[in-house]
């Protein structure tokens, strides 16, 4: 057998290396990487001269540069559509646009922003956007895919708190530790949601509990990382980075400030008033006790049929464990009978194949009943899908290739040593840990966090980041467009106050939003790829805002905010057998009050395994991983459910029906208002005559909507 220095020669790795603590491993393996842009703390630049607002005078000196300036202002009816679309995810309505149009005075624009911005629906919008970063759901995810009560008060914290304008070093700090720093705040509370957003796998019977933790809390290390820091920690969970000054302690150390962190439902409602609700609940599920004993009856005779032939078919072993009563088996038995058990129940609709047409009907209609009275369950007044603290805190271990089972060294919980002295205390007992991290995060010294977000506002507002992938500022993330202005932009966010509003309106105010969206040319083959900005971006709207668009133009939008999320119907072939007559078990309850199912797509129920064709089709997430900028693909499934979907059929109807009882059977009135509700615009001469022409033969009003509909000039935000 080879010793030490030949095994070390022959992996070429030097024996002081080997023989080197942890810490100096890790600050070798970092090394001078320390300078890469991004790990460095930004300073903001003079701004250039010739601009009144510093983001155009940070483009155009870097245009001027490549010898290109600006495009020419779009004009006011593109303006206020795309800057209504951006800032509320709403077409502006036609007295919006005429108000606008015809504002002569010189800060007509202004003034519509600063409207916009005041809207409600700012925050529902901001909010979607950042539940894609944050992979919010309303389910667990993975096979059983469970509902969470409570989670959709986070996804409701999370646009008051656009709405309300809350400084953005407030709104982290709220979601790490909003529990810690302000105990009794009931927002606070709620904002924790931010780290239990993601998936889990949750699942009965015997898992590996340590297994399901590891997986817990690599989540929130996860999701800290690439959506506040903009770092892969990920990649550093089974080896060092491959690419990034980020070891793989750096990724436990990070996972220990969350070691005794558990997720947790917790009320925050008065006594009398949880007194109250669990009365009502208490007589809410005596009802539905009723319904299901009924269910059950029907349903025992031919499950114990299946039953009685599956267990004919278990292996001797089984089926002797499973003859041997309960308190007597051992824990050998115990598994055998569970996995004897698991062969030999059926399912729901196991049975429900095996009911006789008259007894099926009796169960659906029973069903039927119980679904009607399942929207009158109370709702609990106050209980936070969140997060606390657990008396005691495990050790962290370093895992050899992520495997819990592998335990390496206990390392302390700590910050990225790439932007910490590793030598710096941090606090190691359970209460304070994820404090420390919060004010970490917002510390004017930390170079990532306001980088990332201004980053993220610039995207949300240009199409494309000044970094080109927002998750990522590592070695593999793309290098700034112009890191003078980013640097310039994250300076000035910290310095007002970590104001996304003032961040979001300095954008949304300058030449640069403001020019049109046609190419040029000459200009293109210096900047193809438009990075220096020398015209706006053409973006298409994401799927909720397309259905929100229709609903609004249609007039059957309903502006209700906030509450639990809401199921739409959705087709057969999504979700098998809901609309067939008698062979439901109605999986998927509608609401009694039909206007609810128009409201807008933020407040959906997002269920991670069963989404929406319409929503999935114009590529909404996932929700498994942090989306940090939405994909724009383009297939044949788009124009089909655009043109043929259920939603989009009876949304056009409903548009026809308003034209026809707005304008009273003018047909030149009908065309003018259903151009100026899809498009925010009048119909040109030739545009009004092809309607007129299409309107004469056999096409009714409700084609000629659902063609609007379709146009790619509604779905895209000029």
């Amino acid at each position: 057998m080879r010793n030490g220095t030949a095994v070390a020669a022959a992996f070429l790795i030097p024996l002081t290396v080997l023989a080197a603590t942890l810490a100096e491993r890790d600050a070798a393996f970092i090394g001078k990487r320390r300078t890469f842009w991004s790990y460095v703390k930004p300073v903001a630049a003079p701004v250039p001269a010739g601009a009144k607002n510093p983001v155009d005078a940070f483009l155009l000196e870097a245009l001027a540069a490549k010898k290109l300036t600006f495009s020419p202002v779009a004009d006011k009816h593109t303006l206020v559509r795309r800057v209504t679309l951006d800032l509320t995810g709403l077409p502006p309505k036609p007295e919006e646009v005429d108000a606008f149009v015809n504002d002569k005075s010189p800060n007509a624009y202004e003034k519509l922003v600063d409207r916009l911005m005041a809207s409600k629906h700012y925050g529902e919008r901001w909010g979607l956007r950042w539940l894609d970063v944050v992979r919010y759901a309303d389910t667990n995810g993975f096979e059983l895919d469970a509902e969470r009560t409570h989670a959709w008060r986070y996804r409701d914290y999370v646009i008051d708190s656009f709405n309300a304008n809350k400084k953005y070093d407030r709104f982290l700090q709220e979601q790490i530790a909003g529990d810690e720093l302000w105990p009794g705040n009931n927002e606070a509370l709620i904002a924790t949601g931010f780290l239990r957003a993601g998936p889990e796998h949750v699942v009965g019977g015997n898992v590996d509990e340590e297994q399901n933790r590891q997986e817990v809390l690599t989540e929130m290390t996860t999701i800290t990382g690439s959506a506040l820091l903009g770092m892969t920690l990920q990649c550093a969970r089974c080896h060092n980075h491959k690419f990034d000054p980020i070891p793989q302690s750096d990724h436990y150390r990070l996972q220990a400030v969350f070691a005794s962190t558990e997720g947790k439902e917790i009320a925050y409602v008065s006594e009398a008033d949880r007194k109250a609700y669990e009365e009502a609940k208490k007589a809410y599920d005596a009802k539905i006790k009723v319904f299901d004993d009924a269910v059950k009856k029907i349903d025992a005779p031919y499950k114990k049929q299946i039953m009685d032939e599956r267990r004919k078919k278990l292996d001797p072993e089984h089926l002797a464990a499973l003859e041997i009563p309960k308190d007597k088996r051992t824990k050998e038995q115990q598994v055998l009978a569970k996995e004897a058990e698991d062969q030999i129940t059926p399912l729901w609709d196991e049975v429900v194949a095996l009911l006789p047409a008259d007894e099926k009907a009796k169960r659906y209609a029973i069903r039927k009943e119980r679904h009607a009275v399942e929207y009158t369950e109370p709702m609990h007044p106050g209980m936070a899908y969140a997060v606390a603290n657990m008396e005691k805190t495990p050790d962290t271990h370093i895992l050899k290739i992520g495997d819990h089972k592998m335990k390496l060294d206990v390392v302390p919980a700590g910050l990225p040593q790439v932007l910490v002295d590793p030598a710096a205390n941090f606090p190691q007992t359970a209460v304070g840990r994820r404090t420390s991290l919060a004010q970490w995060l917002t510390s004017k010294e930390n170079p990532l966090t306001a980088r990332v977000m201004v980053n993220r506002i610039w995207q949300f507002r240009f199409g494309t980041g000044l970094v080109g992938t927002p998750n990522d500022f590592g070695a593999l993330g793309a290098r700034p467009t112009n890191q003078k202005l980013l640097d310039w932009l994250a300076v000035e966010f910290m310095d007002k106050g970590w104001d996304i509003r003032h961040i979001d309106r300095m954008l949304v105010l300058s030449n640069a939003y403001r020019q049109a969206t046609s190419r040029d040319a000459a200009k293109a083959a210096i900047d193809p790829d438009n990075k220096l900005y020398w015209r706006m971006n053409k973006r298409r709207l994401e799927g909720e805002a397309i259905r929100d668009s229709v609903l609004a133009a249609s007039g059957a939008l309903n502006t209700k905010m906030y509450g639990p999320g809401v199921r739409v119907p959705i087709e057969k072939e999504v979700y098998d057998l809901i609309f067939t007559e008698h062979e439901t078990d109605n999986l998927w309850p509608l609401p009694l009050d039909k206007t609810e199912m128009s409201r807008r797509s933020v407040y959906l129920l997002n269920k991670r395994t069963v989404r929406l064709p319409m929503l999935a089709n114009f590529d909404q997430p996932d929700t498994m991983s942090s989306c940090a900028m939405r994909s724009t693909s383009t297939h044949a499934l788009q124009a089909l459910n655009l043109m043929n979907s259920g939603f989009m059929q009876e949304q056009s109807k409903r548009m026809a029906e308003r034209l026809e009882r707005d304008c009273k059977g003018k047909r030149g009135c009908e065309i003018e208002q259903a151009y100026r509700l899809s498009l925010g615009r009048k119909p040109s001469t030739e545009e009004t005559r092809m309607a007129l022409q299409f309107l004469s033969g056999d096409n009714v009003l409700s084609d000629f909507t659902l063609a609007l509909f379709n146009r790619n000039e509604f779905v895209y935000v000029p």
